[in-house]
């Protein structure tokens, strides 16, 4: 049963049948929508969002200190300058520069809060997506539309990665994790344990440690720090003597250029890196510090994501004591904290599970084409955002050694250039098909060089790449860039209408 539904204002509408749709209302959902409304100004869109409010990840995530890990000249939208002081910004300047763009590009009345999409369903004869989607209240509603872009990010929502440990269930104390922080959590005075070394770890720890708390960080093995000042001069002097836009731009190409040589040099020096990342730990906490235990990681820079820190807001904490960094394996919980692998005991009033993301491809929707279910690890991934063989998909995966929104822009742009090619043509489906002499090429995973384990946890559950463009999923800005900016007929998109997919059924049929 298909039931009616609301928009954010409450105001009931029917079945909603549209020429795209967007799942997610987020940092990419919104982008997309606004490069749809500038560059496909004819083209129809709803933006189905599963919780009540604009802004995805900056509007999920409440844990204290939470900011982003990119400066805001390249996790901005190439369109909209970011004009805060700080460039390496908190979740709530976040969240509001995201409602903002929403705002001034009248998006509201697209979004349709409350939407969780469950399936996705594709009749060739019809070319259309059919998406079931769940409401408290109302039932499955189905909404349809020609085009479907999943901007829904990369993790579960409502699901963290929480391992088990022998005993939590004979701690006395709160057991949290970061991705349901509970906004009135009074933590002053309190004895902190954070498990973990990621990101999330790393935020909290300090923002911890400087608003009352006595923290200790445990982690089974270190990672690389870098330090960066939150607040970007040349942007600033820029600001004050140029166009917002131009300024934004001069600033965003040069952080994009540096971050790239930056990334290089760890492929092709990682020794050298290495060397200097570790020399400016020990700048920072002095020659009697034992960076080795605690900041020397066993892989190289960017085999797994680097930690930046703003200020250097975490070494800072660590001198000032309040925050003690605790290289160990966590044995098991007792009533009172943890007991470590060596033996050693750490009280605790508050221990925080910060030991990462749960991956899921495309937001957990199931898919269908033509009535049979799309198993994603089966099907290789085109130019970083499409599927062999998935007509009229595309998917916004960001970079993990770089800012998210400088391929989600990318593959947002190519989108709009795609349907403006459909329309110029009068093409209504575009399917990645796999050319003869690329049907045996070596499949490798979506990513192979990065080793975190949250990716290696859920690898296998994406879809694979070949070995030769445009089947590689690079992780590199400007080969994306020509990518995208190539032909959209590239002999491997194909574009046809339903007749034809028809008559190619029958004659194989």
């Amino acid at each position: 049963m298909v039931g009616k539904t609301v928009d954010h204002k409450g105001r009931p509408y029917g079945k909603v049948d549209v020429d795209v749709i967007i799942v997610g209302a987020g940092l990419s959902g919104i982008g997309g929508a606004c490069h749809l409304r500038r560059e496909c100004p004819d083209r129809s869109f709803v933006i189905l969002e599963a919780r009540n409010s604009v802004g995805g990840t900056w509007d999920l995530f409440r844990y204290p200190g939470v900011r982003s890990d990119s400066d805001m000249h390249t996790l901005g939208y190439d369109f909209k300058p970011w004009t805060d002081a700080k460039a390496i910004a908190d979740g709530p300047a976040i969240l509001d520069y995201v409602r903002e763009t929403a705002r001034e590009n009248g998006l509201m009345d697209r979004v349709r809060f409350g939407h969780r999409v469950r399936s996705a369903r594709w009749d060739s004869d019809e070319a259309r997506w059919t998406v079931v989607v769940d409401r408290a209240g109302v039932g499955p509603t189905e909404i349809s539309g020609n085009f479907l872009f999943m901007c829904s990010g990369y993790y579960q929502y409502d699901e963290g990665h929480t391992p088990h440990f022998e005993g939590q269930e004979n701690f006395n104390g709160r057991i949290l994790h970061p991705q349901f922080w509970p906004e009135t959590l009074d933590y002053t005075g309190k004895r902190v344990v954070i498990i973990g070394s990621g990101a999330t770890a790393m935020t909290l720890a300090p923002a911890m440690a400087n608003t009352g708390a006595s923290v200790a960080m445990v982690q089974r093995s270190p990672t690389y720090v870098i330090s960066r000042p939150a607040v970007d001069a040349l942007a600033n002097t820029l600001g004050k003597w140029l166009p917002a836009k131009l300024a934004y731009a001069i600033t965003r190409w040069k952080n994009i250029a540096l971050q790239g040589m930056f990334y290089r040099q760890t492929r092709v020096r990682p020794d050298k890196v290495k060397s200097q990342l570790l020399g400016l730990v020990r700048r920072y906490l002095g020659t009697d510090y034992d960076v080795k235990t605690h900041f020397t990681p066993r892989y190289n820079p960017w085999d797994q994501r680097l930690c930046l820190i703003p200020d250097a807001d975490l070494f800072r904490a660590i001198k000032s004591g309040a925050l003690e960094v605790v290289t160990d394996q966590v044995e098991r919980f007792t009533e009172n904290g943890l007991e470590l692998a060596s033996g050693r005991e750490l009280p605790a009033d508050i221990i925080v599970t910060a030991t990462g993301l749960k991956l899921a491809v495309m937001g957990g929707v199931t898919f269908t084409v033509d009535g049979k279910q799309v198993n994603v690890p089966d099907t290789t991934i085109y130019k970083g955002m499409m599927f062999s063989d998935v007509p009229n998909l595309v998917q916004t995966f960001g970079y993990i050694n770089a800012s998210w929104t400088l391929r989600a822009d990318l593959t947002a742009r190519y989108v709009c250039r795609l349907l403006n090619r459909m329309a110029a043509t009068g093409m209504r489906q575009c399917t990645p098909r796999l050319k003869e002499e690329d049907r045996n090429m070596p499949r490798r995973p979506w990513i192979d060089d990065f080793s975190s384990g949250y990716m290696q946890r859920s690898m296998h559950l994406f879809p694979k790449q070949g070995d030769r463009h445009p089947w590689r999923h690079a992780q590199d800005y400007a080969v994306d860039k020509k990518l995208t900016r190539a032909p959209v007929e590239d002999g491997v998109l194909v574009l046809d209408n339903p007749a034809d997919t028809q008559t190619v059924r029958q004659r194989v049929a």
